[in-house]
């Protein structure tokens, strides 16, 4: 019973992290990427890395929906929110906003939920189950 609960526990983070994170990316495919490669443009960073957001924002939470390459999906949503810190905030970022909570809270939440997912894995309910190694 209770490794039931604890692999319908890991079921609720990635829905709750795929499933959302991904309304982000679908936005960003039907309304374009340009503020994202505006940003790297203004931070010096070459513009091909905007191709990691739909990566980052549409396979991977796919990914981590359906249980498939779950922990390397969950490492790509992870670098992503580091690099949309840097790149959408900087230190400004960590600054209190109008609720008390800092403004990058929202990327806080999805980076830590990602880093978590990372270390716990998919869980029994998943479509891809390697039992051991860093996929599993």
């Amino acid at each position: 019973m209770k490794q039931i609960r604890i692999d319908l526990g890991k079921l609720m983070l990635r829905i709750g992290v795929g499933g959302l994170l991904l309304f982000h990316g679908v936005y960003k495919l039907l309304h374009g990427f340009e503020y994202i490669r505006s940003l790297l443009a203004a931070n010096n960073l070459p513009d091909w890395l905007w191709f990691g957001v739909p990566i980052a924002e549409v396979i991977a939470p796919i990914c981590i929906l359906l249980g498939f390459f779950t922990r390397v999906s969950a490492l790509i949503v992870a670098i992503m929110m580091i690099f949309s810190i840097y790149l959408a905030f900087g230190a400004s970022g960590f600054r209190l906003g109008e609720q008390g909570a800092p403004i990058i809270e929202l990327n806080l939440l999805y980076l830590a939920s990602a880093l978590a997912i990372f270390f716990v894995g998919a869980g029994r309910y998943a479509l891809y189950k390697r039992e051991t190694g860093l996929l599993a």
